[in-house]
């Protein structure tokens, strides 16, 4: 259903099914798939694309020009999956040709309110964002991710899976797969043990991860050293093959 007072350009695809609420304004290259539902007064523009069963709360924008004055009126994107929920006040923008020239965002997030994700952001799956998040451009978010409220993320830096971020954390650096970390500037607090074990990880997989961390952060080896122990450990354990890939491509460094 799409409300009166709603303004919905007729060049939009909208499915069958979508809600749309009051005095919400749907741009003409904006896509929104079946069963999402748009609270009012959101804005949704751009080229953007949104997939089915989203919950999208009032006051979002999603889908305008990235916050980059490089940024020339490119017909950048925005690309959003299914069964997102995206609280109050949220907002999207698009890529930049600086970049992939999308953001993206995948499935099953849970995104509270005020939640800011620039251009060029690729953000996984099953994240869970707490209120005032805010991702600078070029931004990876991997699966599994927590964000605690307040948490400000530099741009270019990388989120592994399955990691967390305590409440106001200020994020400099790479944050490897399934490692904690909490202040400003971010500092490391152990793996994501709780978490992981939710999930289905084995209590072999989890010590081994365990032992990984230790190796990386508590033994005193350079980071080339440490790689090196985990190859070896990788071999018996696949669960640190993740671990792995990311150190070796931690560009920023990660965070100590």
């Amino acid at each position: 259903m799409i409300h009166p007072t709603a303004i919905v350009h007729p060049g939009a695809c909208i499915a069958e099914g979508v809600e749309i609420g009051p005095f919400s304004v749907i741009g003409e290259h904006v896509e929104i798939g079946a069963g999402t539902r748009v609270g009012p007064h959101v804005v949704i523009t751009g080229h953007t694309r949104i997939g089915r069963d989203n919950r999208i709360f009032q006051f979002c924008s999603l889908g305008e020009m990235p916050q980059d004055k490089k940024y020339g009126g490119e017909p950048t994107r925005l690309e959003i999956g299914d069964r997102n929920t995206i609280r109050e006040y949220c907002n999207f923008n698009t890529g930049t040709v600086q970049d992939a020239g999308v953001t993206r965002i995948g499935d099953d997030n849970w995104v509270m309110a005020s939640v800011h994700i620039g251009h060029d952001c690729q953000v996984g799956n099953k994240t869970i964002m707490a209120n005032n998040v805010t991702l600078a451009g070029h931004v990876t978010v991997g699966d599994w991710v927590i964000l605690g409220g307040m948490t400000a993320v530099h741009q270019f830096a990388r989120i592994g899976a399955h990691s967390m971020c305590g409440g106001g954390t200020i994020l400099l650096q790479d944050l490897p797969p399934y490692v904690m970390v909490s202040g400003n500037p971010a500092a490391t607090h152990g793996t994501n043990s709780e978490g992981l074990r939710r999930r289905g990880f084995s209590a072999e997989a989890i010590s081994a991860i365990k032992r990984a961390y230790k190796t990386i952060y508590r033994s005193g080896l350079t980071l080339d050293e440490a790689r090196k122990q985990l190859a070896e450990a990788a071999v018996v354990t696949p669960e640190l093959q993740p671990l792995l890939d990311f150190i070796s491509a931690a560009g920023r460094g990660i965070v100590r």
